[in-house]
């Protein structure tokens, strides 16, 4: 998946409903920015316009001008993927937020 992905130039994930944004998170891990949905996690995830670009699921267009802009301008292409890298490789990594779920249904087992 990971050769895959790394391959795109833009992810557009227009969901309807999302828990955490998963997919988006691999995605800005793999340098691959991201336009989505502003529903569920994926505000958490993705800073408009910085780390991203987040528009109502019934807002198709303009998810399509975001991708577009991302893929006309070089230096806004550029911007948000190292900012969108970066935001996936801090503190908000599933890595990281999963280790407390993890911890809990280690307790749960035992």
């Amino acid at each position: 998946m990971i050769p895959l992905l790394s391959s795109a130039d833009l992810f557009l994930l227009p969901s309807a409903q999302e828990s955490f944004g998963l997919a988006a998170l691999e995605a800005m891990a793999c340098e691959v920015p991201v336009v989505a949905s502003n529903v569920g996690g994926l505000p958490e995830v993705i800073e408009h316009g910085v780390s991203g670009f987040l528009h109502p699921p019934e807002e198709i267009e303009a998810m399509a001008e975001s991708g577009i802009k991302l893929l006309s301008d070089a230096a806004v292409h550029a911007s948000v993927t190292r900012a969108a890298a970066a935001h996936a490789s801090g503190g908000n990594s599933a890595r990281r937020r999963s280790c407390p779920y993890e911890r809990a249904h280690e307790r749960v087992i035992a």
